[in-house]
């Protein structure tokens, strides 16, 4: 998967007010965001993420969902074929875990506000107060 963001600088403005996405970083992204446009995969990777040790078996994923099990299966498929997950099967069962770095893309690309990035201190960082710029 590709990333703007891998240059190794952190960025001071968000993604989209500083530059155009690149084509292959707007591929990447609308995957991702076209996985989770889906209702019970969102529910599923928060499931995952906010399960406790930040990973979640299939056995604990399947009872909160009233689906059979080769939707279920499908359905994290996408998610994990998306970027958004990463798997280990440990015996007959498979484990799932939400990968950070994709939701810090995601997270990174909706920022609106300059400075909303840690450690951001850039000249795209307003100098006045908002109420003061906008009016």
């Amino acid at each position: 998967m590709s990333n703007q963001l891998s240059s190794g600088a952190e960025p001071c403005c968000p993604p989209l007010s500083r530059e155009p996405l690149t084509s292959d970083w707007a591929t990447d992204l609308a995957r991702m965001f076209k996985a989770l446009g889906d209702p019970v995969r969102l529910r599923m990777l928060s499931l995952i993420a906010s399960h406790r040790g930040g990973e979640s078996c299939v056995c604990d994923i399947s009872p909160a969902f009233d689906l059979s099990q080769p939707t279920i299966s499908h359905h994290l498929k996408v998610l994990r074929e998306a970027g958004l997950l990463d798997c280990e099967r440990r015996g007959t069962w498979v484990y799932y875990r939400v990968l950070p770095a994709a939701l810090e893309q995601l997270s990174a690309v909706l920022a609106t506000e300059a400075g909303v990035l840690p450690g951001s201190t850039c000249a795209c960082a307003p100098t006045e107060p908002l109420e003061e710029a906008v009016s």
